[in-house]
């Protein structure tokens, strides 16, 4: 609870454990082994950083957080640690809080999406398991989608953009170096699998606005951000990715803030040992990185987990307000885990820090802070205070009710699919496909012009063969006729003249006979003088006309 300008966490005896607002975006771990009381810590810090104002996330993975929008129910074992503690001087009082629910599969919440492109490249390889290559690779594909102003909003468009830059290897690896088809087969692959696990749930519009959480309610709480997380933390990669991401968009959207007297927002992961199993090198990194500077964008990032040693040490190093409940040290390695805890502390001479670390009841915890100059303070054995409101679930219509009557229900509840990557390829393979038919449609007009061009040229080399031919015919027709005539002229020629002939050569024969039968004489010179004249006629018409 929050009293005297700072956060009440458990009592010390008689002496009151405070969290001081100011070191509150120093960063903090609750730690436990399970069933010691981590969750009840966990609300009682999100009930107080409410209290003075700070807004709230909590990823809610068992369901058991939800009770927080009604008011505490004043049970036996509430009524006695109360008087225990003596918390009705302080004002403890049991009361809701101002509550958003969310859920990425928006069943028990308010959708909560982000975008292919706000998530990038390096949390996306992680969802998909990618190797460094085909991580390189994705890359490379947002380098392509941002270069060609294309929109990656959800699922669909990444596997457009996979599939557009897959036909299109070849140009695109001159620019941007080669691009395995093998590989862009695999994160195709890894894509659909994810969307089998409801991709096209969280990849989406409209996407979370953080300003929408860095609100107060009317009365100046600030208001609690719980993500069902019950059937998303069966994806544990997806779970610890999925908040990374809502980490990392804090940090890149909040403006540097400095120190301040409280923080913008305090940030609460639990199940904190999911986000660095199996994590790359390069994603630590990141992870590391933004824990260290997101305390000057004035947020606060809280781990919850099992063990300490799940937090990296880089991280580790980060976490000055430290809640440590019991660990069981029944094997030398949980041991070893309980002694590194109990040294990670300022001693306290009052006790031993590992017996007593080993020996907390449910309830009971270590805590060590940092005071007002940011020194942590000696570690001490607390009872931690009873949450103000209900603990516990609430019942399927009690959370429809609280989902449906917040404000911000009408702006995410309903998916928006604008125009991006998906439909921008879409009309592209379609005008591509038209193109590329319509040169079809001009390539066949073309073939069927030259045939038609080609069957008239020869038809008209055919015709013009046949005239000749037929020209040739009658020419030759001609001819014959010409010489036909000539010949039917000739004879006649020779007709008459061998008919001239022949009346000279009997005029003369007849003349010559008679000569010869005068001078002979009798009837034997006539007859002599016939033969002789016949003779002679013959010989000169055999000889005019022998040529």
């Amino acid at each position: 609870m929050y009293c005297e300008n700072k956060i009440l966490v458990g009592k010390s005896g008689e002496e009151n454990v405070y969290i001081y607002p100011k070191m509150a975006n120093r960063h903090g771990m609750i730690a436990g082994a399970t069933g010691t009381g981590k969750t009840i810590t966990l609300k009682v810090l999100a009930e107080s950083f409410s209290d003075c104002g700070v807004p709230v996330f909590l990823a809610d993975v068992k369901g058991d957080l939800a009770g927080m929008c009604r008011p505490g129910v004043e049970n036996d074992s509430v009524k006695s640690r109360m008087d225990t503690m003596d918390l009705m001087q302080t004002g403890f009082r049991l009361h809701e809080y101002p509550v958003n629910f969310w859920d990425v599969y928006g069943e028990k919440g308010m959708p909560l999406r982000t975008t292919v492109s706000e998530m990038g490249p390096l949390l996306l390889s992680r969802i998909l398991g990618l190797n460094e290559t085909q991580s390189d690779i994705l890359s490379v594909l947002f380098k392509i989608a941002d270069d060609e102003n294309l929109l990656l909003i959800d699922s669909k468009d990444l596997r457009a953009m996979l599939q557009y830059v897959g036909e299109n290897a070849k140009e695109y690896s001159l620019t941007y170096g080669n691009i395995s088809k093998q590989s862009l087969g695999a994160i195709i692959r890894a894509v659909i699998a994810l969307e089998e696990e409801g991709a096209e749930y969280f990849f989406g519009e409209p996407a979370l606005n953080i300003a929408d959480w860095l609100c107060t309610d009317c009365n100046g709480k600030g208001v609690i951000q719980i993500l069902d997380c019950q059937r998303l933390i069966n994806n544990p990669t997806m779970y610890a990715t999925f908040l990374l991401w809502m980490i990392s968009e804090l940090f890149e959207t909040l403006p540097e803030a400095g120190d301040r007297e409280k923080p913008k927002m305090v940030f609460f992961f639990d199940e904190a040992h999911l986000l660095f199993r199996s994590a790359p090198k390069v994603l630590l990194e990141k992870i590391e990185q933004v824990v260290k500077l997101i305390r000057s964008k004035g947020v606060g990032i809280y781990f919850i987990t099992q063990n300490p040693k799940d937090i990296p040490d880089g991280v580790l190093g980060q976490l000055g307000n430290k809640i440590q409940h019991a660990l069981h040290a029944y094997t030398p390695a949980e041991q070893k885990g309980a002694k590194a805890a109990a040294q990670s502390f300022r001693e306290n001479p009052e006790f031993d820090t590992y017996n007593t670390l080993t020996g907390l009841g449910i309830g009971e915890a270590l805590i060590s802070v940092l005071d007002e100059e940011g020194i942590p303070t000696i570690v001490k054995k607390c009872n931690i205070l009873p949450p103000q409101s209900l603990m516990g679930a609430i019942d399927d219509e009690t959370r429809k009710n609280e989902m449906v009557n917040n404000l911000l229900y009408s702006r995410y509840f309903e998916m928006i699919d604008r125009d991006s990557a998906y439909e921008f390829l879409q009309r592209k393979a379609l005008a591509d496909e038209q193109s590329a038919r319509k040169q079809e449609e001009e390539a066949a007009a073309q073939k069927q012009r030259l045939k038609e061009e080609e069957a008239a040229e020869k038809q008209r080399q055919k015709e013009e063969a046949a005239a000749e031919k037929q020209r040739i015919r009658q020419e030759e027709a001609a001819r014959k006729e010409e010489e036909k005539k000539a010949a039917a002229k000739e004879r006649q020629v020779k007709s008459a003249a061998k008919s001239v002939a022949s009346s000279a050569a009997g005029t003369i024969g007849r003349e010559l006979g008679n000569n010869i039968g005068k001078t002979v004489g009798g009837s034997f010179g006539k007859k002599l003088g016939g033969n002789v004249g016949a003779s002679l006629g013959r010989g000169i018409l055999s000889t005019l006309f022998k040529s």
